[in-house]
């Protein structure tokens, strides 16, 4: 029992569930705007079209005050009209319940969220680092695209070869096809009302437009958010993984997320709501936090569309705010990390200059003799504040974990790495009756990425016979570290665990602790507070960012800082190290040992 292998439910289940489900109950919409306020359309000059790339950062975005309408004066909101940064990113979630099937036969209960978007990213996981694989966030050019192919129960996340690696794309039967390659939002689809109502009105010549949202002509014709409630539910309800989908941004991106409950198929008897909460992220409002106390829960049959403006870089995670000990527990959580502005600094600019740049936008100023609690101060040398001349410049490849403004998070490949855990027995109680013991509650599996050693280093999805007969694929997200020689590795680490503190330390390859809590490790006067240790142990709701370097030697710069891209000793290429936790008990999956949280680091 190596590796717990997430599967949502019965397809036979499934069906009855939806033949006994009539669609008129179904409130299921997603929203994914072209553009807004903050982000202005920009139009290609060949095609008209919109186009999302994340612009180049040469300093904040400026505003101007927009009148609001007739007799408002200048009353009206802000308007950007200069270096407008970031971009509109969207994805789709559902929430509800299914089985986890464990690598010798047995299932378990669970809640979870699966992925609804970007599947064909989270399919093929992320086994090299790649920047974006893996993850279900993606542009509204992306989102809002019409899936031309025939979804199947189950279909297509954990369906057999469903991933974007040229294998050939399994529909199900045995028929094979192209591989899948679809990001966009799943049941997105025309809506026929509103497209008949305006062709009826344009008709008779009314001036009334009766769906004045629904584009009637480009790639987004008929498109409202309105979407097909069957793809919903025969997708939505087969794809639970845990962790859950991961979420990416960039600092300045909006993020419009829609979370679709549709329902607890293994326990009907249920009437679960469930929320997301993005944990320890500055959000704007609460109405958007996902505490129900203070926001909205969505029931079963329904969706919700969370607003969010990317905060500060770093690490977080997400989870349900319902019952949390209990949500958290069964599985609905997932890790997301929002990427430094730094890495969109053009090539060669000085990155001191560019990080003075930002104090001067009020949103995420962080000067310290205004704000005592800010201490991601300008970077110094020795003691001596780094001069504009003698700055480390950007990088003409890799990404930055922080905005340092001297180099010192610089990455080549980074991993999401998620330790969690779970209790069998309070899953057990989960799917028999209520309510569970929480004060019994007690880890027995351990898990990093959802998968225990050996296959947290096996990359590619997993294979597993479900109850429906079918092989199907889950737990596309490896844990596996390769490091090319001579290069730097970022570890985003979350502890997902509602129990327990977890451990993980290397052997022969020390860990470069650069952030902690999505805050880079820096004082109030600008020193480097970063710290290269063996191990680092966490508690539940903490995140470290850490660099692995595979790197003996390297030179200095002509200002005498580290140059972080070029080495002059790399480790030898083929050389396997560990990274795993000392904890003995967490090397085993419940009573069997050789299994738990350890991964494999390949230098090559």
């Amino acid at each position: 029992m190596r590796t717990i292998r997430w599967s949502a439910g019965l397809i036979v289940i499934a069906v009855g569930l939806l033949a006994a489900l009539p669609a008129s109950a179904q409130s299921f919409r997603v929203q994914c705007p072209q553009s807004t306020v903050t982000h202005p359309p920009v139009l290609d000059p060949t095609t008209g079209l919109p186009v999302f790339v994340e612009p180049a950062y040469i300093g904040p975005t400026s505003f101007t005050t927009a009148v609001a309408g007739p007799g408002t004066g200048n009353g009206g909101f802000q308007v950007p009209s200069g270096n407008v940064n970031g971009v509109i990113k969207c994805q789709q979630i559902s929430g509800g319940d299914g089985y986890a099937t464990t690598a010798d036969g047995h299932q378990t209960y669970m809640f979870s969220f699966g992925p609804l978007s970007g599947l064909a990213n989270i399919a093929a996981g992320n086994p090299n680092g790649l920047f974006d694989a893996g993850t279900g966030t993606v542009t509204p050019d992306v989102f809002n695209t019409v899936f031309s192919g025939v979804l199947l129960p189950g279909d297509p996340a954990t369906t057999d070869s469903a991933s974007d690696s040229g294998t050939a794309w399994s529909q199900g039967s045995g028929a094979t096809g192209s591989p899948f390659t679809f990001n966009g939002a799943i049941g997105l689809t025309p809506d026929a009302d509103c497209v008949a109502a305006n062709a009826a009105a344009a008709a008779a010549g009314s001036s009334t437009v009766p769906c004045p949202n629904t584009p009637m002509s480009g790639p987004n014709f008929g498109l409202d958010g309105h979407v097909d409630p069957r793809s919903i539910m025969d997708v939505g309800v087969m794809n639970g993984n845990i962790p859950a989908p991961l979420i990416t941004m960039d600092e300045d991106d909006e993020l419009f997320l829609t979370l679709t409950n549709v329902g607890m198929l293994m326990r009907p008897d249920l009437f679960e709501q469930h929320t997301v909460h993005f944990h320890g992220y500055p959000n704007a409002s609460a109405f958007y936090d996902g505490v129900p106390d203070a926001s909205v829960a969505i029931n079963i049959g329904g969706s919700f569309t969370y607003y969010y403006l990317a905060p500060d870089a770093g690490t977080y995670f997400w989870h349900c705010h319902i019952t949390p000990p209990e949500h958290l527990q069964m599985g609905m959580v997932g890790q997301l990390y929002v990427r430094a502005r730094q890495n969109r600094v053009p090539a060669n600019a000085n990155l001191y200059t560019a990080r003075a740049a930002q104090d001067t936008d009020p949103r995420t100023a962080c000067v310290s003799t205004n704000d005592i609690l800010c201490s991601n101060n300008q970077p110094l040398t020795n003691g001596v504040l780094v001069a504009t001349g003698n700055a480390v410049t950007r990088a003409a490849s890799g990404n930055y974990l922080y905005n340092d403004g001297d180099g010192s998070s610089y990455y080549d490949v980074e991993y999401p790495i998620q330790m969690h855990g779970f209790d069998p027995n309070f899953h057990f109680v989960g799917m028999t009756f209520n309510p569970e013991a929480f004060a019994d509650m007690k880890d027995k599996y351990w898990l990093l990425n959802g998968r225990s050693y050996p296959d947290t280093s096996t990359p590619g999805p997993l294979a597993t016979q479900s109850s429906d007969g079918a092989v199907h694929y889950s737990q596309p997200l490896a844990t596996i570290i390769n490091i090319p020689a001579g290069k730097r590795a970022a570890l985003r680490l979350v502890n997902l665990s509602v129990t327990e503190y977890h451990t993980l330390g290397t052997l022969g390859l020390k860990m470069y602790v650069v952030g902690y809590n999505a805050k880079l490790l820096r004082d109030q006067a600008g020193n480097n507070t970063g710290y290269l240790t063996n191990s680092i142990t966490l508690g539940g709701g903490e995140s470290l960012d850490v660099i692995l370097d595979s790197c003996l030697v390297r030179p200095a710069t002509t200002s005498g800082a580290t140059d972080y891209t070029s080495c002059t000793t790399p480790l030898p290429s083929g050389s396997v190290f560990y990274l795993y936790t000392p904890n003995l008990d967490h090397l085993a999956n419940d009573a069997e040992n050789f299994g738990g949280e350890m991964a494999e680091i390949h230098i090559n």
